[in-house]
């Protein structure tokens, strides 16, 4: 039998390129080997530790979300999909697990403080918010998942959810693999100020993006810092916009940028009007399936419903196995 994979986002808003390079485009590789049987998930569970006190937009979001994956490449013929909440046995595991996982393995957690600072404009002093990693860690092993397709950032908590199966399985009896993180390396893209691409400090370039709005956000793109004019040459090495080249030139052409960049043979505002059409032009498949699929939402909910009744085909499995280890 394939080997399972399980990954989740959480439907905070609109998908920028640092979603699809970092993970998505991962998600579609990893679908297409035909080597694993995969599971995505929308996370809007997760999405309720930061977003608890504005829920209004996350139903939103959650459709859009679906429409961006299957815009990639995401296929519900080789893939289920399926959204956390419409699966209650993740909160019943989550329970459980709750229940024996020591509370120094979350205070430890290297990201809850990174993503406390990130996100400094909300009140995430919550129950939820600490334990969030155990809920990650139900979503993970419910589907006796071999492998979790992750960013360097996320294996802190691919770890914990390895030592909360090990707990589980010593305490009880072995119900649980123990998940390996897949690793892709990936260009880390930064947002059009040099910062993290992230909705918070909207600075984004979004998958929707397209015309003006495109042309605007790589046009106010941040660059090489020391290259102040056009006349001084540039480091490609440290430069934003070189980093979205390597992905969306052609090789040619990207070997070209990077030779005169370093000799001023090109400036900054000539290098951003090549990767507004090269991006447009590596966006297109996406942008016409993002078309079509909006106008197609009926196609969109029957996928959901589907992807739901297979994940929860298997959520039962786990969780009858789970009570009778508990005895509960």
């Amino acid at each position: 039998m394939k080997k399972r994979i399980l990954s989740g986002m959480r439907p905070t808003g609109k998908l920028h390129l640092g979603n699809l390079h970092g993970a998505l485009q991962n998600w579609v590789d990893l679908q297409n080997s035909g080597d694993y049987e995969c599971f995505y998930f929308v996370a809007d569970w997760h999405a309720l530790t930061s977003e608890y006190n504005n829920t209004d937009p996350i139903k939103g979001y959650i459709q859009d979300m679906v429409v961006d994956w299957l815009s990639v490449g995401l296929d519900p013929r080789r893939s289920t999909m399926f959204i956390q909440s419409e699966i209650k046995e993740h909160a019943e595991l989550f329970l459980i697990l709750s229940m024996v996982t020591p509370l120094p393995w979350l205070e430890r957690n290297p990201t809850y403080k990174e993503m406390k600072q990130e996100l400094a404009d909300k009140d995430l002093s919550t129950f939820g918010f600490l334990g969030y990693p155990v809920l990650q860690a139900a979503d993970i092993i419910m589907y006796k998942a071999h492998g979790v397709p992750v960013g360097v950032d996320q294996l802190p908590h691919v770890e914990l959810t390895r030592e909360i199966a090990r707990r589980f399985n010593f305490l009880y009896r072995e119900i649980f693999p123990i998940p390996d993180a897949i690793l892709t390396e990936v260009p880390k893209l930064l947002g059009i100020d040099g910062r993290k691409m992230s909705k918070s400090y909207e600075n984004s370039i979004y998958l929707s993006d397209r015309g003006s709005v495109l042309k605007t956000k790589v046009e106010s793109m941040f660059t090489d810092p020391q290259r102040m004019r056009k006349g001084d040459p540039g480091r490609p090495e440290v430069c934003n916009v070189f980093t979205f080249h390597t992905i969306y030139a052609p090789h040619a052409d990207l070997e070209e940028i990077d030779r005169e960049c370093r000799k001023a043979g090109v400036g900054c505002v000539d290098c951003k009007k090549r990767l507004v059409q090269w991006v447009l032009e590596g966006m297109k498949a996406i942008h016409d399936r993002q078309d079509y699929y909006r106008s197609h939402l009926k196609e969109v909910r029957e996928i959901i419903v589907d992807g739901c009744q297979r994940a929860t085909q298997v959520a039962r499995q786990t969780m009858q196995e789970v009570r009778e280890a508990v005895k509960i």
